[in-house]
């Protein structure tokens, strides 16, 4: 099983990276408020975080295939008749959701009196988003991006369904060459919790690198204070 591991990582970061860009537009669309663009991108957001990412997966992989004469005269059934790729489309559209609302919340978070320092200071526009707005939404965004990759590496086993031979197809291959459901599934549960592992313990590092201040106050907050 170790063999999908690297199909496995593939896929979630992949996913991961195309879909922080697609949620990071989402998010300055509906922080904007231009109608109708905020609509579409809301609806988007509701859509695909009120569906089961099993359903999305099913729908991109068999359901898109059922247009394959039209794929073709566009150019895009090499695209769609490749397990991979649909894979792939259906785990950054699911990601793009959810990591808009993660995005939206930690601009949401920036203070309005730092950015009307910023501003009064001559900052507007890029400039004010890249030294003001960006770090400070990053900060407390972060966290919650750490537990929306976690999710997406434990979401890949839901590839399996449509051929993909990553830790879960691999796991149910062994299981109906061997029958030892709970050996195979206990492995492959110990490898995803590994990776996760691995995971937690770099966004730590980067929560670390990017606000050191807060983990000493958080440290600090926790010393037990003497009263008498």
């Amino acid at each position: 099983m170790l063999a999908g591991v690297p199909l496995t990582l593939q896929l979630a970061f992949s996913s991961i990276a195309l879909g922080l860009g697609m949620a990071i537009a989402l998010a300055l669309i509906v922080r904007a408020g231009l109608r109708p663009l905020s609509w579409l991108a809301e609806s988007y957001v509701f859509v695909f975080r009120g569906t089961p990412l099993l359903v999305q997966i099913f729908l991109v992989y068999y359901g898109l295939g059922q247009f394959r004469p039209e794929l073709q005269e566009i150019g895009l059934w090499w695209f769609f008749r490749s397990p991979y790729y649909c894979a792939l489309l259906a785990l950054t559209l699911n990601t793009a959701a959810y990591g808009a609302e993660i995005v939206r919340g930690g601009l949401q978070s920036v203070p309005a009196g730092q950015i009307e320092a910023a501003r009064a200071f001559g900052m507007s526009g890029l400039t004010l988003y890249r030294r003001i707005v960006a770090p400070i939404a990053l900060r407390q965004a972060l966290p919650a991006y750490g537990n929306e990759i976690i999710l997406m590496i434990k979401a890949t086993s839901l590839v399996s369904t449509i051929t993909l031979m990553e830790v879960t197809g691999l796991a149910h291959k062994l299981i109906s060459e061997t029958f030892r459901s709970f050996e195979v599934f206990f492995a492959a549960g110990t490898i995803y919790l590994l990776m996760n592992f691995v995971v937690t313990r770099l966004i730590d590092l980067a929560e670390r690198w990017i606000a050191p201040d807060l983990k000493r106050e958080n440290r600090v907050a926790m010393v037990p204070l003497d009263t008498r």
